[in-house]
């Protein structure tokens, strides 16, 4: 069996003076010992007074909360994470709930659209097409060494906020600082990429600000070489690395994941973790109903590439619960741009050609199909009992829809999951009100608490982050060679087994953000376990207790080591 590597009770460096403060990933402040102070020539370059770990987070809190706006809490945290890791992450872990909105949805957007105007000192890799043949030498730096998980995007549909160019790599920092903060991956062994292949945005190309590639983003045959050279670099430099693909646009996202999910560990998130986590709130809520998943009618609006991810994993429940494929795909109503898909639609992608409702089940529902079908005629003759919304489209979710819905629901599960909260279908407590309190909400991005039954009860946020820090942390550990859909299958499944709401119908459907790190635990068990059974694990047939033993091998705690002087080979 192969032994999980032994967590370090020190840390050896050879660094000293300006050079090790400057060093995000070792530098202590005000933390660092008297002796530290002496053998690392530190003297005089810190205030005298030695702090802990623990006074730094007052302080730290303290500044944190005095920032005016979420921007500038945005600002204060990056300049943090760019000058001391540990405290960075200890302040994450302690304040989750307060802060990953900022490091995260919904105040990630608003800095990926400002993220020129911001940028202060460089994190991750930017790769450019008059770069292109640098790929190589650039991830050969030595930095780079122990980098376990990636995330990259092409900052071409970030959130709902469409192409943010260079920007976009706000999402693959704050991905990765999620990794950390959740699931315990070491800040060192994790590296954001933004390819940047232009924009499109002509407000940033005139911006003179705009800190990226300032060209029109390319496409065809350009677009795949590029992003085909990049997986081959990556294939050579980390043969063994998680690959995670963020924000790419619809026209690509599925068929980059489809083309490369065989070659190497490597998923998307905005598909796969995003169907899991609402997979998880949804089966949390069927409990609650008492109405088994496999009589749900659900309704999605957005047929892209999140919504029908969402709708494949769903079917996928659904198949396993008893349904056959053709029946289960039956009760998906998908409503985009051009209304209810419906079969004989022409220029659809061959994801959306999956969920297309047949003209004779519509005819049995009384629909007319000679036009556009509207969601809201699809509320009123379908009847379904989940409304998913996946449209960047705010307010789509109308109070008549909602009432509609509510009319022939006795609990309507209704997940506005679309982000930021700008482009959210709907706020919670209007959805509340136009059920009389009956609906089961989980939104995507973050909402203060509402009233409910005189209480005050806290709106379920459909994360990500319940997901994908697992995943990753379960595939880590367990050293597969691929991630599967049946892994997001059994993460979902392992964060609904955590519903409150399974003890206590009127609780929340998911779990507290402040047990974030012992869910991700859970899932990564469950991940490497799926792992293992499917023969992809490279510690083949290792028992559960070893697997849990390289799981916590990999979960890094932000707490500050002694360090040693390490003597420099000659």
């Amino acid at each position: 069996m192969i032994s999980p590597p032994p967590k370090k009770e020190f840390i050896e460096t050879s660094l000293t003076d300006y050079a090790l403060i400057a060093n995000p990933t070792l530098n202590k402040g005000t933390a660092f010992t008297l002796e530290e102070r002496e053998a690392f020539n530190l003297f005089g370059i810190l205030p005298t007074q030695i702090s802990t770990l623990e006074t730094q987070l007052v302080r730290t809190y303290k500044a944190f909360r005095a920032q005016a706006t979420d921007l500038d809490r945005y600002v204060y945290l990056r300049s943090l994470q760019d000058s001391n890791e540990t405290l960075f992450y200890a302040l994450t872990v302690k304040y989750i709930e307060e802060v990953l909105p900022i490091i995260y949805t919904p105040t990630v957007g608003l800095a990926c659209r400002h993220f020129s105007h911001l940028y202060r000192r460089p994190r991750g890799i930017f790769l450019t097409p008059p770069e292109q043949n640098y790929m190589d030498q650039i991830l050969a730096n030595p930095r780079y060494d122990h980098v376990q998980a990636i995330v990259v995007s092409d900052g071409g549909r970030i959130l709902g906020l469409g192409d943010q160019g260079a920007g976009g790599m706000g999402i693959p920092i704050g991905k990765l600082a999620l990794y950390s903060a959740c699931a315990g991956i070491h800040p060192k062994n994790t590296l954001p990429i933004l390819l940047d292949v232009g924009t499109d945005n002509e407000k940033l190309l005139q911006d003179p600000l705009y800190i990226g590639y300032r060209h029109p983003r390319i496409h065809g045959q350009a677009y795949d070489d590029f992003i085909d050279q990049f997986v081959q670099a990556i294939k050579r430099r980390f043969p063994n690395v998680l690959l995670q693909w963020e924000d790419f646009a619809q026209k690509n996202a599925n068929r980059l994941l489809a083309k490369y999910r065989d070659e190497l560990c490597t998923f998307n998130d905005d598909i796969q973790g995003t169907a899991a986590i609402a997979t998880a709130a949804l089966l949390a809520a069927v409990q609650v109903t008492g109405k088994p998943i496999t009589e749900q009618t659900i309704a999605v609006l957005g047929a892209g590439s999140a919504g029908c991810g969402v709708s494949e994993l769903l079917v996928d429940v659904m198949v396993e619960a008893g349904l056959d494929e053709k029946t289960a795909r039956a009760r998906f109503f998908m409503v985009d741009r051009e209304g209810l898909l419906v079969e004989g639609m022409q220029g659809l992608m061959s994801f959306q050609e999956k969920f297309l409702q047949s003209k004779a089940h519509l005819a049995q529902l009384q629909f007319k199909t000679d036009g556009k079908i509207s969601l809201e005629e699809v509320v009123k003759k379908a009847k379904p009992t989940v409304l998913i919304g996946a449209s960047a489209q705010p307010g789509a979710f109308t109070e008549s829809i909602v009432r509609s819905m509510a009319a022939h629901a006795e609990q309507p599960i209704i997940f506005p999951l679309s982000n930021p909260t700008t482009c959210c279908e709907a706020a919670p407590e209007d959805l509340l009100n136009w059920t009389e309190g009956r609906a089961l909400i989980g939104t995507g991005t973050p909402f203060p608490p509402v009233q409910k039954n005189g209480h005050e009860f806290r709106i379920d946020q459909s994360n990500n982050s319940y997901i994908f820090p697992g995943v990753g942390l379960g595939a880590i550990a367990a050293q597969s060679s691929r991630v599967t859909d049946s892994m997001f299958m059994v993460a979902a499944k392992t964060v609904a087994s955590l519903s409150p709401a399974r003890l206590n119908k009127e609780a929340n459907l998911l779990p507290p953000l402040t047990n974030i790190r012992e869910i991700s635990k859970l899932v990564a068990f469950a991940v490497a376990k799926e792992a293992r059974r499917l023969g992809l694990s490279a510690l083949g047939n290792a028992s559960d207790e070893a697997l849990l033993a390289h799981i916590e091998a990999n979960m890094w705690e932000p707490k500050y080591l002694p360090y040693r002087k390490k003597t420099k080979k000659e």
